[in-house]
């Protein structure tokens, strides 16, 4: 194993440190390991609070600032944050309007967030509304999930939720668009190597030279099947077909998103994406707005994922609205 740490034991620790010396926009609780915006929630602004395991990066801390995020928690190298991190975050962010706790479908996410948010309701009286992100075509359970993955929407989700919370729009309403980009949206992905945990020393699985993972999850949870390495047509083919045939993209504007998962040079990835628009442009569906790169990754983890949502004029008004985070700025 090769890394640029000190220590696995401190990766995490050390890692927050670099984050407050990079970004004096941002202030980090490093006792509680949360990363918050500096400017504290003006008056009657709803709050958004997500949070994970740490290497997904940028999700989630890197999502904090003006146009998304208010503050994320940071758990353990793939491993959910605790209960009281959420309650923590929860009362340093909240502005009397209410908080959104958006939370990736995974068992120890969703029972923490859960836990954190009925914290803080018997503490404090603060309103929590929950958004459960759960958009993996590949598979319905995991070994870390009941139901479908929480895995590339999330970052559409957070960008767009928090457009609505910037405009003034109240938590009932910034939960309702948070709802309808989950269940617009769906992913897919595919691992051409493994992940390394830094704790672990040596790779999550083992993935021959010739072989690749489609439908791979971000801990490096099994996908469909291993199939024979294929050039990047045959590759968009088999995650944007899954895709399209699990919802009826036609007759509306998407928003698509071709997503590095760390190990993979932004070259290869925008192949991926004239491809995925290749198909997609076959199967007369239209492409309103487009991301590429690394924005949910797994570490070192080789591959990328392919993230489709179907969008309408309110969600593509959202999205167009400035963003100013340290993995997302636009319009600022």
């Amino acid at each position: 194993m090769k890394k640029l740490i000190n220590s696995p034991e401190t990766v995490l620790a050390d890692s927050l440190v670099g984050v407050a010396a990079a970004h004096p926009e941002l202030r980090v609780d490093h006792v509680n390991r949360i990363i918050y915006r500096a400017d504290p929630t003006r008056a009657g602004k709803v709050a958004l609070l997500s949070g994970g395991g740490t290497g997904h990066e940028p999700l989630h801390g890197g999502f904090v600032g003006v146009g998304m995020l208010d503050a994320a928690c940071a758990g353990a190298v793939f491993t959910s944050p605790t209960p009281d991190q959420m309650l923590e975050a929860t009362k340093v962010v909240d502005s009397g309007a209410g908080v959104l706790h958006i939370v990736k479908n995974y068992t120890g996410d969703v029972m923490n967030f859960e836990m954190g948010a009925e914290l803080a309701a018997a503490e404090t009286g603060i309103e929590v509304a929950v958004v459960v992100v759960d958009d993996d075509v590949a598979v319905e359970d995991s070994t870390f999930t009941a139901g479908r993955r929480g895995v590339g929407t999330t970052v559409l989700l957070e960008k767009i939720a928090g457009a609505a919370a910037e405009e003034g729009r109240d938590l009932a309403a910034v939960a309702a668009v948070a709802r309808q980009v989950n269940e617009s949206g769906r992913s897919m992905g595919v691992a051409l190597s493994s992940c390394t945990v830094p704790a672990a020393g040596k790779p999550t699985f083992e993935l021959a030279e010739g072989e690749m993972e489609i439908g791979v999850g971000i801990h490096g949870e099994p996908g469909r099947r291993r199939v024979p390495l294929a050039g990047a047509a045959e590759i968009a083919r088999l995650l944007v077909e899954p895709i399209l045939a699990d919802l009826d993209y036609t007759g509306a504007p998407t928003i698509v998103m071709v997503n590095g998962l760390g190990g993979t040079p932004l070259i290869e990835l925008y192949v991926m994406y004239a491809e995925v628009r290749k198909i997609l442009g076959a199967a007369g569906i239209t492409v309103a707005r487009s991301l590429v790169g690394n924005y949910i990754t797994a570490l070192d983890m080789a591959g990328c994922s392919v993230t489709i949502l179907k969008a309408d004029e309110d969600l593509l008004q959202l999205w167009d609205a400035p963003v100013n985070t340290s993995g997302l700025r636009w319009g600022i």
